[in-house]
């Protein structure tokens, strides 16, 4: 159901919506969608974010429409739209904030299954108050190297490091099925970790892919998660800089791009309900390869979704 066909046309000379995707005004209703937020008035080092929703759609034009390993065509077996961007202002973030909530409950009325590619973590919390409507509490599975549970910073009380411990304090979370994955770096001190124990996540430091093995460390998030609706958020700067240098707060020791899609694909059949992608910071990319990544993993995301058939 994509809306060009490779084969006929060049990829790099078809429209720039993900993968050549039909947007709404073309199909009308849809059952997937990909959905951008060119946000990061959030962040609080490096910007740029804002423009990760281009630079994803551009390097998707590489995509190919069947997934091997998973035996998968996410675009035959369902209708898969591209939403294009929810405008959002960049001078305030709690009005920013609410705009995107009402973005995303509106495009959920047609679908409950979309993937929101960032933008700055910030945009993580609307999305969960968007999903609770519908699913209640949720399994948060954090793919990221930072905790993202932290407080206020410097009188804001919502941006890039903070949109799970608002859902949690909002009560949009299922404590007991949360988990972070890929952490790594620096804090400011213990109490950070105490922070988001009370938060209720459990933490698989990047660390622990060394000693315990990967096929664990699925089933370990496996265990977690089971049985309860789950919000997959991939910060691309989970990857390791030599796989994604293209964001604003890298930290050397990060996953590979080959361990993350492993861990996708080993939770493909668990009940994913919404995701998200974010931190891609295009200005310090190079040959793309960060877009790329981030690209590749949102096709994981709707190649899960397009086995469901």
């Amino acid at each position: 159901m994509q809306q060009f066909d490779f084969a006929a046309n060049p990829r790099y000379s078809t429209p720039p919506t993900f993968a050549g995707l039909s947007t709404l005004n073309d199909v009308g209703d849809y059952d997937v969608g990909v959905i951008g937020i060119p946000f990061d008035t959030g962040v609080t080092f490096r910007p740029g974010a804002r423009f990760g929703p281009e630079a994803i759609r551009a390097a998707s034009r590489l995509i190919r429409p069947y997934h091997v390993e998973m035996d998968s065509f996410p675009f035959a077996h369902h209708q898969v739209a591209d939403l294009g961007n929810i405008p959002v202002t960049p001078f305030d973030i709690s009005t920013a904030v609410t705009q995107m909530r009402r973005g995303l409950d509106e495009a959920s009325e047609r679908s409950q299954r979309l993937v929101v590619l960032g933008g700055d973590h910030t945009i993580a919390y609307p999305s969960l108050q968007s999903l609770y409507r519908l699913h209640g509490p949720l399994s948060v599975i954090h793919f990221d190297a930072h905790l993202d549970t932290w407080g206020p910073y410097f009188g804001a009380d919502i941006h890039h490091g903070t949109p799970f411990r608002k859902a949690f304090q909002d009560g949009l979370l299922d404590p007991e099925g949360c988990l972070h994955i890929g952490t790594r770096g620096s804090v400011y001190g213990p109490g950070d970790q105490t922070d988001d124990d009370s938060c209720g996540f459990e933490r698989i430091r990047a660390s622990d892919f060394i000693g315990n093995g990967l096929n664990s460390i699925v089933e370990q998030v496996r265990s977690r998660a089971a049985e309860r609706p789950i919000y997959i958020s991939i910060d691309i700067d989970v990857l390791d800089p030599a796989f994604a240098p293209g964001t604003g707060t890298p930290e050397p020791g990060g996953l590979a791009s080959r361990e993350l899609f492993h861990l996708l694909r080993g939770i493909n059949d668990l009940n994913i309900v919404g995701a998200d992608i974010v931190e891609v910071a295009p200005a310090y990319d190079h040959a793309d390869v960060t877009a790329l990544a981030a690209a590749h993993l949102t096709y994981e995301i709707l190649s899960i979704w397009g086995t469901r058939h």
